[in-house]
């Protein structure tokens, strides 16, 4: 076989690995890498000398590892045997997933357990190639996006089953809600993800939720929508008046029962009884001015926390609770309420110190 003047990689968008076919070179070779493109000389399954986009004119100075491995022989056309593996650093950014089955999610708010698929796609690229060539590619002359997408399908999926409950339980994000922060679970599960990725030299880039859907016809949907619609209902009335409300549709539906007889109309009566009893008592409780009357409970204060480098909140204390009980909350947690003057330590706050065993280690002395 001849030897070889030109060495370089032209492939399509879609290969992140290539492997020249011929291992035929020479002192004085041309080496061209293409902009988005590493080189590297491989001997023996061994990693060697790495080049970077450019023209390089291969002489033993701009090979020392490879050189100090085989002592190749001096002089302009002097044969030697190496592999040339070319690592593309291109960005992939139209790989679609999509969740195959529905994920089971239990909505914070009102603890039903809900089915949604989600459906998107994000983008890859080959951040470090030499780790990206040790520790995935092995003895393969091309290594495609495909590849990788089937590689990691299953460990993305996985995963997302998990950030997503995670994101909406510390938010305290209402499945019905969820698609006015699809931008910001987005951000959130790109850094989560990476995490995985850079193992192995890539890095994932503009990962996105186009949809999270949820089935309307479910039942667990129906009776999440007729939580959320009892509360505001509740809300804006006033817990007195909707129950007043249920009397009166009671007594209609009494009346407007013909076939019950005497019994409808004396459960209509005791429904009219109980109504006017209970405007009774909010008349009363209107109209006494008695100053020994029981003050009005005070409303339960709202907390705000600093969790990875954001605001968060804001929170009852059960759910501050939880959070410190998983892990995801400790003593040197940022928290914030009203009244307070400015951020302190979550452990300082008399209501949690019981919850980071009754004590914590004085402030650090002055040096």
């Amino acid at each position: 076989m001849a030897l070889i003047d030109v060495v370089k990689c032209e492939v399509n968008d879609t290969e992140f690995v290539y492997k020249f076919p011929s291992d035929d070179l020479r002192i004085g070779t041309q080496l061209v890498v293409y902009p988005a493109q590493t080189a590297f000389f491989v001997k023996g399954g061994k990693v060697l000398d790495e080049f970077e986009a450019g023209t390089h004119t291969l002489k033993s100075e701009n090979i020392p590892i490879l050189n100090k491995l085989i002592n190749i022989p001096f002089g302009s056309n002097s044969p030697f045997k190496a592999e040339v593996w070319f690592i593309n650093q291109i960005s992939k950014l139209d790989i679609k997933w999509g969740t195959p089955t529905p994920i089971q999610l239990e909505d914070p708010r009102y603890n039903v357990i809900v089915p949604v698929r989600a459906f998107g796609q994000y983008g890859i690229r080959v951040k470090r190639p030499r780790l990206f060539l040790e520790t995935l590619i092995g003895n393969m002359t091309s290594f495609s996006s495909e590849k990788i997408e089937q590689y990691f399908k299953g460990k993305v999926l996985s995963q997302l089953s998990s950030l997503i409950s995670q994101k909406i339980a510390r938010n305290n994000i209402s499945i019905l809600d969820i698609n006015t922060h699809l931008v910001d679970m987005s951000e959130y599960c790109n850094r989560q993800l990476n995490i995985t990725f850079n193992k192995f030299g890539i890095e994932v880039i503009e990962f996105s939720f186009i949809s999270i859907n949820v089935p309307q016809d479910d039942t667990s949907i129906v009776k999440l929508k007729e939580a959320k619609d009892l509360a505001a209902r509740m809300k804006i009335t006033g817990r007195d008046i909707y129950q007043m409300e249920r009397s009166f549709d009671v007594m209609q539906a009494a009346a407007q029962n013909e076939g019950g007889g005497m019994m409808n109309i004396g459960a209509g009566l005791g429904a009219g009884l109980g109504v006017g009893a209970q405007m009774g008592t909010m008349f009363q409780q209107t109209m006494n001015t008695n100053p020994t009357a029981p003050p009005p409970l005070p409303q339960e204060p709202s907390y705000f926390l600093y969790i990875n480098n954001q605001q968060q909140g804001g929170f009852n204390f059960n759910t501050v609770a939880n959070l410190i009980t998983q892990g995801q909350v400790n003593a040197d947690t940022l928290i914030w309420k009203q009244g307070m003057p400015s951020w302190a330590k979550i452990a300082t706050l008399q209501e949690f110190i019981n919850l980071f065993g009754g004590q914590i280690p004085p402030p650090l002395p002055n040096t």
